[in-house]
């Protein structure tokens, strides 16, 4: 749901009957499935959206009487209490935080082995892990005058299991067992005044439904957030119809230290050379229009990124940048539905990104020493998401724990853009952020790390000797890149405390899907497996899940919980011999606690 923000720019079974073959084509998913699942939404006593919670504005048009007041926590109640505000006749320290543990078992991945150096290697080589992370976030109030806000994961990473290999162009690889990294988030100053509030240092940026910018602190039905868009920011947030007006003007200049598309310290690829990181600048407006059952906004970002890279076997350098401009539409809204105990929401997202680069990947023939003389590209992606859906409301009163959300029916369809020829002189790939969840195998696995093996091999292999640009930027990282899909999902509470939870998500590619660096004999381009780029069914994915809340007190909240899913692949998977990939299984094994 769009918030006030922070705005940033770029940068969830038994198998069906029918055979692989005739999985459901993605036409067949939005004519039928679409509207049988928005009618069981709205035909069930049930309603409701993320709603503003702590990211309204300051000030803000009153807020709705306890009795119909939607609630962010009635749809995904996560058992978070939020911080305590200031008080205004004393300086205040507080410290919240939470530990997290997951073990995950799935089905070992076909990839394509590297052919040079490991030809064996045509898995994965994943099938179990352990993974934990400590994030604290302590806040110093002096009086309501001033406040200092800190975030840190102190401890992250793989504790045990199998590790991966031959991914390590992309960050978090997994590829070792490093359970102690340190994540530095949040520090900055926050000093709220009579026009809005002015904030300095490095903060999270989160704009609507997290699509383009996304601070990775958003729980999902499905899946984990993570790292999230973190820049060196100076912002000011002004209200100029006054606080408690509808109307929320941002203007931020940034220094993005890490995000989706860029890195500043050079950590985002393992074997980086120092000094290596992305100078990413940007430059960034929004208006925001608030009312009482809905906000509308809109952002534009100008961005400027450039890493300097150097051949392996020379001292020659070139620049790999981005020029590009982000238009970014988002909106939301909730209402009662008559006759009380329920609320329908919604929520909708639209960008546009254009530009130029000269770091994306071309392929499929190695270009040894033309790196630096390489043209840039156009870049014309879109992408876009809604979100509509709806929750009955159990129990009465006026406390919070008095009122949760006993059934959430929701549907998600999204669109990415995809880019079928990488030779040509048109990017056209649009990239969600990781930490928007969309289902828990397809996109966070299967074409996470099918895109991350092609990029290591092209890194490693095709351009050891001089790098081909764009290489870094292949990796989605977990994001839905080049696809579109409908994610209907439903949660039931027979208590407050415990949830069951059921998806779906079926996709197939908006274009060819094309790996730019494995392409068949004579140089046609292939998928990533190396079969036919033609085939664009993605598959179709069911998920499952319980998860349970247990006070312990009013200081500490116990989460447990477990997430299963199956992905039934499409034929975009095939490899050259027509093979079908194998479905795909995950189970996630969840405990955490919080304060």
């Amino acid at each position: 749901m769009p918030r006030r923000d922070r705005s940033a720019y770029p940068a969830g079974a038994l198998r069906p009957a029918p055979a692989r073959g005739c999985l459901l084509p993605m036409r067949f998913a939005l004519v039928h499935l679409a509207p049988l699942a928005l009618a069981v939404a709205l035909a069930s006593p049930s309603a409701a959206q993320p709603a503003r919670g702590a990211d309204a504005g300051p000030g803000g048009p009153p807020a709705a009487p306890d009795a119909d007041r939607f609630e962010e926590r009635l749809v995904l109640d996560t058992g978070r209490s939020p911080p305590p505000p200031p008080d205004p006749t004393r300086s205040t320290f507080s410290v919240q935080g939470e530990y997290q543990l997951r073990y995950r078992a799935m089905t070992d991945l076909r990839l394509r082995a590297p052919p040079l150096s490991d030809p064996g290697a045509t898995t994965l080589g994943q099938n179990q892990y352990i993974a934990h992370w400590l994030r604290l976030s302590p806040r110093f109030h002096y009086k309501d005058k001033a406040s200092i806000v800190a975030q840190i994961d102190v401890v992250r990473g793989l504790i045990a299991g199998d590790t991966t290999r031959h991914v390590e162009q992309v960050r978090d690889a997994r590829a070792a067992l490093a359970w102690y990294d340190v994540h530095p988030r949040y520090l900055y100053l926050e000093v709220p005044s009579s026009v809005g509030v002015f904030r300095v240092g490095q903060q999270g940026a989160h704009w609507g439904m997290g699509l383009v910018a996304n601070d990775g602190e958003r729980a999902s039905f499905f899946g984990d957030y993570e790292r999230g868009s973190l820049v060196e920011r100076v912002m000011l947030e002004a209200t100029p119809m006054g606080r408690a007006g509808p109307l929320v003007v941002t203007v931020a200049a940034d220094l993005v230290f890490e995000d989706n598309a860029a890195d500043l310290l050079g950590n985002d690829v393992e074997g980086q050379d120092e000094g290596e990181g992305d100078r990413a600048v940007q430059a960034v407006v929004s208006a925001l229009w608030r009312e009482r059952r809905g906000e509308v906004g809109i952002y534009g970002a100008l961005r400027r990124q450039a890493r300097e890279r150097r051949a392996k076997t020379s001292p020659a350098r070139f620049t790999e940048a981005l020029a590009a401009a982000v238009i970014d539409v988002a909106g939301r809204f909730d209402a009662p539905v008559p006759g009380g105990g329920a609320h329908v929401y919604g929520a909708l997202e639209a960008a546009v990104i254009l530009g130029s680069a000269s770091f994306v990947p071309r392929g499929p023939e190695p270009l040894a020493g033309a790196a630096a003389g390489r043209a840039p590209v156009a870049v014309r992606s879109v992408g876009g998401a809604a979100t509509l859906g709806a929750v009955h409301v159990a129990g009465r009163g006026r406390r919070p724990a008095d009122r949760w959300g006993r059934v959430v029916t929701e549907l998600e369809a999204g669109y990415a853009s995809g880019d079928d020829d990488p030779r040509d002189d048109v990017a056209r790939r649009f990239t969600f952020d990781p930490s928007h969840n969309v289902g828990l195998i397809l996109f966070d696995q299967v074409l996470a790390w099918k895109t991350a093996r092609s990029a290591t091999i092209a890194e490693r292999e095709l351009f050891a000797a001089s790098p081909e640009p764009g290489i870094r930027s292949l990796p989605s990282k977990g994001g839905v890149f080049g696809a579109a899909y409908v994610n209907p999902r439903i949660v039931v509470r027979p208590a407050r405390w415990l949830d069951l939870k059921a998806g779906a998500v079926i996709a197939e590619a908006t274009a060819d899907v094309v790996d730019p660096h494995n392409p068949r004999a004579g140089g046609v381009l292939a998928n990533y497996d190396g079969g036919d780029k033609r085939r664009r069914d993605l598959g179709v994915e069911l998920d499952l899940g319980v998860d349970a809340r247990i006070a312990m007190g009013r200081l500490v909240t116990i989460q447990l919980g477990t997430e299963a899913g199956v992905l039934f692949p499409g034929g975009a998977f095939d490899d050259a011999a027509g093979t079908e990939l194998p479905d795909q299984y995950l189970l996630t094994l969840k405990l955490g606690v919080i304060h």
